[in-house]
């Protein structure tokens, strides 16, 4: 197993997988830019957003992006947003996802960037993301009606909670819920 960053020269098999593992989204009647991302689309994501994969035997197999506050795509609360997390159907229930995600709050989030916290958004009709997040210590922290097919549930997760107290003191305009 392998974590490292997605280049464009994986982009073909970035879209596989995203294409693969949204499929059972499209399925529920939920439309996620990723679904049906072009190979134009998914080189301008990799290109301005953090990507980052898992790989078992050179095969990318998850995925998890990170959109920035200063990028083309930036977050609702102007800290890194996780978007396109992606497992392929093949490897669900492995845990793959679990360890990917704490690889880059550990590796890339808390060391790298130093944030206080990350955000993700998630159809609020998906029927297991909701109790996934959950289970990886995220809380709703807002909801907002983005398309015609999904209400948007706004995640949050407390990285540091000492830079969380801070940003908390410098940002008392946000509208977050406290911890």
């Amino acid at each position: 197993m392998l974590i490292r960053e997605i280049t464009t020269t994986d982009k073909s098999a970035y879209q596989a997988l995203v294409h693969n593992a949204y499929q059972s989204v499209l399925d529920l009647g939920i439309h996620f830019a990723a679904a049906t991302a072009d190979l134009d689309l998914i080189e301008t994501h990799i290109k301005t957003n953090l990507v980052y994969g898992l790989f078992i035997e050179h095969n990318l197999v998850c995925s998890l992006s990170l959109r920035l506050p200063w990028g083309n795509n930036p977050g609702p609360y102007g800290v890194p947003h996780i978007g396109w997390f992606a497992t392929d159907p093949a490897y669900k229930k492995q845990g793959l996802a679990t360890k990917l995600l704490n690889w880059v709050e550990k590796n890339i989030l808390l060391e790298q960037l130093k944030t206080p916290f990350v955000t993700l958004g998630t159809a609020a009709n998906h029927p297991w993301l909701t109790d996934f997040y959950t289970k990886q210590g995220f809380t709703e922290i807002g909801r907002a009606d983005l398309s015609d097919d999904h209400t948007t549930i706004y995640y949050r997760k407390v990285l540091n909670p000492e830079l969380f107290g801070l940003w908390q003191k410098y940002n008392p305009n946000k509208n977050l819920m406290t911890t």
